[in-house]
């Protein structure tokens, strides 16, 4: 008997023949994220099972692992043969003196075993009622589960609790695209729903220094932090947005500002994607929560680039979107009072409805082209990682 993490994973069954793939990638993100740690890797059927570890490091593994994307739980099991009198000696070892109903669930992917799921179940919750007469049997709402696993590898696997993880797909099985990163609530938890569906991605932050402060660009740095837990190393390009905003200021209507900063943000990110080959562009923009998150507006940024915008707060409301954030443990960081380039110039009554028309109009005020071209060759490169 030794003890072991039984790790599953789940949507990956529904991939056919590219299910090798991910299963694959998800192994290898697995060891990068617990690269620190000595221990086995293994898979057998449907599960991989984690084992030679050290006990005393036991703990800090299940947490890595909960921010695994492709995993949906992980369990604190023992490994034992996968023989009949084997598994109930073992059961009749276990504690259940802390509940007053239970459950007992086989799954036998060895179809040589000697029992089927359902006799065995039966037989082993006799095994565990003789050894503890007050227990009564729940098969709808029961206070502990027992589950045995009976694998194909002549191993059984015995746990009473598993523990949720990230879901989703393994990072980098959808490609790779880039974050817009503002200090709010909403980007980091857009960048942590697209890398849960498997895109990888590097992020940009605009800011406009002197206008914003050095901690609301240190706030942006500890957000990509804390994102990175979930995504490894994030490529993070910082750009000067000040020269831009001011010359919106000084040509374009006011109205007009924030539609026209917007479409020259999406201008350079686009150009970042091609320069770094990233293959979409990534917005925390929830359907009307603001002025420039109308459908008009954003048709009229969108009309500027070709590759895809992904928004995967388009329908949350905000209190989803909290809720997220401190899941995910960024909200505490973005509510910091440090104000972003967003806030800078804020006209009064910016306008909800733009079009694109007006927009090209307000834009022949500016050399567009040397503005994004400035900008990025003036960026700044970090490599963010939470190690």
């Amino acid at each position: 008997m030794r003890k072991v993490l039984l790790l599953k994973f789940g949507e990956l069954f529904l991939k056919g023949r590219n299910r090798r793939e991910f299963i694959k990638l998800l192994k290898t993100n697995i060891l990068k994220k617990l690269r620190e740690f000595e221990f086995v890797l293994e898979e057998t059927q449907g599960r991989l099972v984690l084992k030679d570890y050290q006990e005393t490091q036991e703990d800090i593994l299940v947490e890595k692992l909960q921010t695994v994307f492709g995993l949906i739980g992980v369990a604190r099991a023992v490994e034992i043969d996968a023989e009949k009198t084997v598994i109930e000696d073992y059961v009749k070892t276990l504690d259940f003196s802390a509940v007053k109903t239970f459950k007992v669930e086989v799954k036998r992917a060895d179809k040589t075993f000697e029992m089927t799921s359902m006799e065995f179940e039966k037989h082993l919750g006799g095994v565990v009622l003789e050894e503890n007469p007050s227990l009564r049997v729940d098969l709808y709402n029961p206070e502990q589960l027992l589950m045995v696993e009976i694998r194909v590898n002549k191993k059984c696997y015995v746990y009473t609790n598993l523990i949720s993880c990230a879901g989703g797909l393994p990072l980098g099985s959808a490609g790779k695209g880039l974050l817009l990163l503002s200090g709010g609530i909403d980007s980091p938890v857009a960048g942590y729903m697209v890398a849960k569906r498997g895109l990888r991605f590097e992020a940009v932050h605009f800011h406009s220094y002197p206008y914003t402060s050095v901690q609301a660009k240190e706030k942006v740095i500890e957000l990509a932090k804390e994102i990175s837990v979930y995504c490894d190393e994030i490529k993070l390009h910082i750009v000067s947005f000040t020269e831009i905003q001011e010359q919106i200021h000084k040509n374009c209507d006011a109205d007009y500002m924030i539609t026209i900063m917007r479409r020259i943000m999406m201008r350079i990110a686009e150009r970042l994607c091609l320069q770094n080959d990233l293959g979409a562009i990534i917005t925390g923009e929830s359907l009307g929560q603001v002025a420039s998150q109308t459908m008009h507006s954003m048709n009229v940024t969108n009309s500027v680039v070709s590759l895809p915008v992904f928004r995967p707060l388009i329908a949350f409301d905000k209190e989803q979107i909290m809720d997220i954030a401190k899941k995910i443990q960024t909200y505490e960081t973005s509510i910091l009072p440090y104000e972003d380039c967003c806030t800078v110039f804020l006209p009064k009554n910016p306008v909800i409805k733009p079009t694109i028309k007006r927009a090209e109009y307000n834009e022949k005020f500016l050399d567009v082209d040397a503005l994004v071209e400035s900008a990025i060759a003036n960026e700044e490169i970090l490599i963010i990682n939470n190690f």
